[in-house]
């Protein structure tokens, strides 16, 4: 299968993404680990992606684009893929319709996992990470550590990142919803957009994930 998945930031795709790859057998492709992968490879599209990052612009749709290209052209993206992190706005969504065109393939779904805003608001800006490990994070509500502001497994102070903080979700989701959400639309005009609650344990919103993309509802 050929997917994309879209959700507002808080909704769990990282999560689902993995998951759903495993479950699928497809690579999970990111923006961020295309990025990562270029920089760190040091590819002329990671050069040119850094010297953006470095100057505090964004990348340009071109070059992310450029770099998902390359990355769906691998052996291992020919049976399908799983895209998280793009398209991010309608210009890269018609220009992925294009790449794919020119390769006689299409998308079979654009799984839209649905959270509501206070919810996400809640799950992010609660979230507590170790200073001295940054795997180690804990959840003021759904995870919380034995003693407050103290990691449980190494003893380290617990902190709310400042991309964490309410304000900058806020900021996040209204980036989100002016830039990244009209891809839905987009999408549901070509009948490919399957929506699905992300609320609830883990396990269920994958098993609902993929009872949906099997079903195509």
């Amino acid at each position: 299968m050929r997917i994309v998945l879209v959700g507002p930031p808080g909704a769990g795709k990282g999560t689902q993404a993995t998951r759903l790859a495993e479950k699928l057998r497809i690579p999970h492709i990111s923006t961020g680990d295309l990025f990562r992968a270029n920089i760190s490879r040091q590819t002329e599209l990671g050069k040119l992606a850094k010297s953006y990052m470095d100057a505090g612009n964004l990348v340009p749709d071109e070059v992310t684009i450029a770099m998902a290209k390359d990355r769906m052209a691998q052996p291992d993206a020919e049976g399908g893929f799983l895209l998280d992190g793009f398209p991010r706005n309608v210009s890269q969504a018609e220009a992925l319709d294009e790449l794919l065109k020119s390769e006689g393939i299409k998308l079979d779904a654009v799984l839209d996992l649905e959270a509501p805003e206070d919810e996400v608001v809640k799950r992010i800006a609660g979230r507590r990470v170790c200073r001295k490990d940054s795997a180690h994070v804990f959840h003021v509500s759904y995870s919380p550590p034995k003693q407050d502001g103290v990691c449980d497994l190494c003893g380290g102070e617990l902190y709310q990142r400042d991309d964490d903080s309410e304000e900058t979700v806020r900021t996040r989701l209204e980036v989100y919803h002016t830039q990244t959400e009209p891809i839905i639309g987009y999408y549901r005009a070509q009948g490919l957009v399957v929506t699905i609650s992300a609320t609830g344990p883990v396990d269920e919103v994958t098993g609902r994930a993929l009872e949906a993309l099997k079903s195509g509802q």
